[in-house]
């Protein structure tokens, strides 16, 4: 069941105005939120809720701690994947070997730290709204290898931060991310610096 919800976690899991106005993190600079994901998987009448905090990096990496349904720290950079349960390590990916962990870090940093460029070169970006609320469309660039990004769609909503992500998979599941309380300025704290070297090795 723990598996379960790591791979719930791991889903997670983002030109015009409103690129204008969202807050675009530079390299050092520290993100940290919180996070509700509720994922409706076909067959299932009521969606699975995990809740948890994060924090993003934009140098280094991501940090997403799930805290309920269960205790679990996934940590990951472009080098790949490390998660732990109650504070023990559990698995470790490298990123060349599963090809879709490299785009998970692609999606959620550049979404997250309002880097659209980076999204540009994964998807075919659409624009609506104004400067104090966005939505960005991201569909797969054609020909986008499956097994590399498993989804149908990207939804992403928000102002000076992503506030929402909705993700629609190949198989029709949807992931549905609400942020809040998210701020910048607060360092990495010695133990949270530590975990992404560790992670990026």
């Amino acid at each position: 069941m723990k598996r379960r919800w790591f791979l719930v976690a791991l889903a997670s899991v983002p030109g015009g105005t409103a690129q204008a106005q969202l807050r675009s993190l530079v390299t050092g600079e520290v993100l940290r939120g919180r996070f509700k994901q509720e994922r409706q998987l076909k067959g299932f009448d009521r969606p699975l809720i995990s809740t948890g905090d994060f924090v993003l990096d934009h140098g280094l990496g991501l940090i997403w701690r799930t805290e309920q349904p269960f205790s679990i720290m996934t940590v990951i950079t472009a080098a790949g994947l490390v998660q732990s349960i109650d504070g023990a390590e559990t698995t470790r990916l490298a990123a060349v070997r599963l090809p879709f962990l490299a785009r998970l870090y692609d999606l959620l940093g550049a979404a997250l730290s309002g880097d659209w460029r980076a999204l540009d070169k994964l998807f075919q970006v659409t624009r609506q709204g104004d400067a104090g609320h966005w939505e960005i469309g991201l569909v797969p660039q054609a020909g986008a290898d499956s097994l590399a990004m498993p989804l149908r769609s990207v939804t992403l909503r928000g102002g000076q931060f992503l506030d929402e992500a909705k993700i629609v998979r190949l198989d029709g599941d949807t992931d549905q991310l609400v942020f809040s309380d998210q701020s910048l300025g607060s360092p990495l704290t010695d133990a949270e610096a530590r975990r992404l070297h560790d992670a990026g090795k």
